[in-house]
Formats: structure tokens, C-alpha cells, sequence
């Protein structure tokens, strides 16, 4: 059973690839890097792991 876990603008980034916004976009970020505003709206929003 995979745990979906939630991020919110502004954490530390745990391991590099694809992350999921609220809005549905997918971008790649790094490990180390800071998860970013969303990508559509440009507020802060929360970032969960792309599976695929």
C-alpha cells in the first residue's frame, strides 16, 4: 500500500521527480529544492508524488 503524502509550498523537496499539484500539473523537482507556487495560479498550494 503506497501512503500519499501532501506537501506544501515552501517544504524541502524529500526525493527528486514528477510532483502533482492541486490544479493537476505535474512538474519535475529535485530533491533539495523548495516545492514551488502552483505552476496555474501562482499561490501557494499543496504538492503530492506522481506514481507514475
Amino acid at each position: 500500500m503506497q501512503e500519499t503524502r501532501e506537501y506544501r509550498t515552501g517544504q524541502g523537496v524529500p526525493a527528486t521527480g514528477h510532483y502533482l499539484c492541486q490544479s493537476g500539473k505535474t512538474v519535475k523537482i529535485s530533491k533539495g529544492e523548495k516545492f514551488p507556487s502552483c505552476p496555474v495560479s501562482s499561490k501557494e498550494t499543496t504538492w503530492t508524488h506522481d506514481q507514475q
